[in-house]
């Protein structure tokens, strides 16, 4: 049967659908589980989403993704999420990119080990270590799946530990464009600076947000901060906006509500607004990145049509190898 982690991920379901005598009848649906609640899952399928009652499964498996991404696909798009996260200190390695901000947040501080970094994967391990060790950090390299598999490997065998899985999900813009808007929503306002309660809301997501991190936050120069407020100028929602990359896709990153507007649809509403500005500034596709484990979130995007291009996994550096020796 499928668990919590298996959300995000593609699987197929045998339903039970009616018996015939003695004969038992199933459909079979194949899709990327979007929610799985103690009563219900939810698939996004090719023919649209369904929603399958528990005690209607018969079997129920992951299954592998449909199609792998070329290995230029995925280092396009993670280099347009790295422009559109810049860290304020930056340094080459070969084709991986070594990233510091001061430790605000994972993306800004990792070694993204896309490319070839020009030396033994040894060798450009060892080098992130020294980088970040020279800086006061823990080491962290980011490393996006299937194509760092053998940095991954590596990784393993020194010891080295994982965040949770990231999924890197994308769709293009016109179903996001094209999908209904619930009436009675409040107007998204998209502004090219974040206000005062834009910050505080995202501060007790992100904690205390220092200088490091509005460098981030407004250091792209195609970028909109999305705001909806109630009647009475009350924050409910926000959410980054940015167009980044030869490709120029829409990053929607801290997509966030308040609790207590939470399933009202304000989540979609802003994403639609964000590929609206997008779509009127050249971009067609949207990508987001979210934890494998945030299934709420995960149910979200899968609902407005996001699909998992590919993952990726944070490793940090323990300092000891496997056995105990430092």
């Amino acid at each position: 049967m499928l668990r919590q982690q298996d959300v995000g991920h593609r699987v197929v379901v045998r339903r039970i659908v009616g018996v015939t005598g003695d004969r038992t009848l199933f459909t079979d649906a194949l899709g990327e589980l979007v929610d799985l609640t103690e009563t219900d899952l939810t698939l996004a399928t090719a023919k649209g989403t369904v929603r399958v009652p528990l005690r209607e499964v018969h079997r129920a498996k992951r299954v592998p993704p449909a199609r792998r991404p070329a290995a230029a696909e995925v280092i396009a798009l993670e280099l347009a999420a790295d422009e559109a996260w810049p860290a304020p200190v930056k340094s080459r390695l070969g084709g991986w990119i070594l990233r510091a901000a001061e430790n605000w947040t994972g993306r800004a501080n990792s070694a993204l080990a896309v490319g070839d970094p020009d030396r033994t994967l040894e060798e450009a391990i060892d080098a992130v270590v020294k980088w970040y060790a020279d800086r006061g950090q823990q080491p962290l390299i980011n490393a996006p799946m299937p194509l760092a598999s053998p940095v991954n490997a590596a990784l393993d065998e020194r010891g080295w530990t994982a965040r949770p899985l990231t999924l890197v999900q994308t769709s293009m813009l016109a179903p996001l464009l094209a999908a209904p808007a619930r009436a009675g929503l409040p107007p998204v306002d998209l502004a090219d600076t974040a206000g005062d309660d834009w910050y505080a809301m995202v501060a007790e997501h992100k904690g205390a947000l220092p200088g490091t991190a509005l460098r981030i936050l407004n250091g792209v120069p195609e970028k909109v901060f999305a705001h909806v407020r109630d009647a009475d100028g009350e924050l409910l929602a926000v959410a980054r906006g940015a167009i980044t990359g030869p490709d120029r896709w829409l990053g929607v990153s801290l997509l966030q509500t308040a609790p207590a507007a939470r399933r009202q649809g304000l989540g979609g509403h802003v994403v639609r607004a964000l590929a609206q500005w997008a779509s009127q500034h050249g971009s067609a596709r949207a990508y987001l990145q979210v934890e494998e484990r945030n299934a709420a979130a995960v149910a979200l995007y899968g609902r407005l049509g996001f699909t998992t291009h590919h993952t990726y996994l944070t490793r940090e550096f323990t300092g000891r190898r496997p056995g105990g020796d430092a």
